[in-house]
């Protein structure tokens, strides 16, 4: 392994790292620095902050998250399977059949569970 070949990839590292720097210093300089009151005051859409930060939310918020990132990872493991189909013969589509009954198991629960209710 020679390490010389990975030297321009550790100075673009280094270069981008002093540029970013001495961009958010250029400002932090440069720039108006004049807080005050109505400024500094915590923000919330538009209106004062109420209530407690830390209330409750409903976990349906998170099952809907995951049931999204499910089928985004469905998708992206989908794509180069079917580009690959010829290559990978009858054993990547077994495997490939394998991860959507797997997945299809993982919707159905969600469906049950009410998930996909939305009141």
């Amino acid at each position: 392994m020679n390490l010389q070949e990975y030297f321009p990839v550790l100075l673009f590292i280094i270069f981008a790292t002093v540029i970013g720097f001495a961009l958010l210093g250029a400002g932090r300089l440069l720039g108006p620095h004049r807080p005050y009151a109505e400024k500094l005051s915590p923000y919330e859409c538009g209106f004062e902050a109420f209530g407690d930060s830390r209330m409750k939310f409903d976990v349906r918020y998170y099952l809907v998250a995951i049931l999204f990132i499910m089928f985004d990872l469905e998708i992206a493991f989908l794509f180069p399977w079917a580009i690959a189909n010829g290559e990978i013969g009858m054993v990547g589509f077994w495997t490939a059949i394998v991860f959507l009954a797997i997945l299809t198991v993982g919707f159905i629960y969600e469906w049950k569970k009410g998930a996909l209710d939305w009141e």
